[in-house]
């Protein structure tokens, strides 16, 4: 299994930030595509199947997955009663998008995990990605769309890798 990303690096009012621009593709049985992999429209991760545990146990995660991770946790908590209800609009959406943007560059720069794991951890974060673009307004899905992804994304996250005190998102 070949396990292929690209980042590119964008200079932001003196700052540098790594956006992932086409994520993880994994070369599957399957045989999924980089182009399959990283369209909008791409199927959830466990429709696809490439999610898996480390022989019946979560994949151990280091410290700065932790932080990213519980960073995106804390992006959509902190929105999540917003998407309930019509307060939320498309700019306030567009800004969560691009914070999990940026929790997704920071995980993908400094993350060292295995390559079992981070072949897992990188159909996760397709889907953040996935998530972040549809929330910002890159595809003709509803941002609420996006926000859906991604907590779906994060709760699969909580269920593969170990995480102390990992708690899933309701109401997903």
């Amino acid at each position: 299994m070949a396990v292929h990303f690209s980042m590119r690096i964008v200079k932001v009012n003196n700052n540098y930030l790594i956006f992932v621009a086409a994520v993880a593709v994994l070369a599957s049985a399957a045989g999924t595509s980089a182009r399959d992999a990283t369209t909008p429209d791409q199927r959830s991760a466990t429709e696809s199947g490439q999610l898996r545990l480390n022989h019946g146990q979560k994949w151990t995660i280091d410290a700065p997955l932790r932080s990213g991770m519980d960073g995106i946790r804390a992006l959509m908590t902190g929105t999540l009663h917003a998407t309930q209800s019509p307060k939320l609009t498309s700019e306030d959406y567009a800004v969560v998008g691009a914070g999990v943007e940026r929790q997704v560059g920071r995980i993908v720069a400094q993350c060292k995990l295995a390559p079992e794991a981070d072949a897992v951890l990188h159909v996760i974060i397709g889907d953040l990605m996935t998530g972040a673009a549809i929330m910002q307004g890159k595809t003709k899905e509803e941002p609420s769309q996006g926000a859906h992804r991604v907590v779906t994304a994060l709760n699969n996250y909580g269920h593969y890798f170990s995480h102390p005190g990992w708690k899933p998102i309701a109401g997903v």
